[in-house]
């Protein structure tokens, strides 16, 4: 049986079950966001890279 586990978002803070791992400004670091933070920050970003989906089930 698989685990469940919590993260936030980086940008609005929500707790949620499935987050987007991206780099989005000129920083090149890694945060996890919420998929509404994630289609804001993603639109016409020449930044934004996606790096995978993290899953709070296990």
């Amino acid at each position: 049986m698989g685990r469940l586990r919590q993260k936030s978002c980086t940008l609005c803070q929500q707790s949620e079950s499935v987050l987007y791992r991206i780099q989005y400004d000129q920083s090149n670091q890694w945060i996890f966001v919420c998929r509404c933070c994630w289609e804001q920050v993603s639109q016409n970003n020449p930044y934004y890279v996606y790096g995978g989906t993290w899953k709070a089930k296990k």
